[in-house]
């Protein structure tokens, strides 16, 4: 594994743009694209493909294409998990999803973050905070989680909410940013 890739997968500054990541990319964007033609398919069908994409997967998964996805294999899915149509998630950083989640439609699970410093982030630099959603949180259609943040279990986001720090087990949050307005 190349220095780039190591600085990567350990939360630290590297640029995506190296032949190894690049390498990595192209394999995602196969077995992405193979995902998204076989959406007729038998779900054992559609199973073997997300097997190859994605790092951990959970018994009784259940995607809806399009799916999209920056590597796949740092993407944790606990079991009875659904998620729908159009959802993207930028695995630079771990992405761990709980059991028995349910993700609406064009959700975007986000790790990277990029520098605030102006000639940094022309070059390119970025590194990968995880995300980490517990069991059975709904999040509702057009979700977005930024880098870093956790979500408790028994959490549900309204739609188009846009979740930008952790939020707590058992409540309900809505808005941009993303505020709990009441227990569970």
């Amino acid at each position: 594994m190349g220095e780039n890739k190591q600085r990567m997968l350990a939360g630290e500054w590297y640029l995506p743009d190296d032949d190894e990541l690049l390498a990595d990319t192209v394999r995602r964007a196969e077995l992405c694209a193979a995902f998204n033609a076989a959406e007729t398919a038998p779900p054992a069908e559609r199973r073997k493909i997300l097997e190859q994409l994605i790092g951990e997967l959970g018994e009784d998964v259940r995607i809806r294409p399009p799916f999209r996805c920056d590597f796949g294999t740092y993407i944790s899915i606990g079991a009875g998990t659904f998620i729908n149509f159009g959802a993207v998630f930028l695995d630079a950083a771990p992405i761990t999803i709980g059991r028995d989640v349910q993700i609406g439609p064009n959700v975007q699970l986000l790790t990277p973050t990029h520098e605030m410093d102006a000639e940094r982030r022309r070059a390119g630099w970025e590194k990968g905070v995880p995300v980490t959603i517990g069991d059975n949180v709904w999040l509702g259609g057009g979700v977005i989680v930024c880098p870093g943040v956790t979500i408790g279990a028994d959490t549900v986001v309204g739609a188009g909410a846009v979740v930008t720090k952790d939020l707590p087990a058992g409540v309900l949050a809505v808005g941009n940013p993303a505020r709990v307005v009441r227990e569970l």
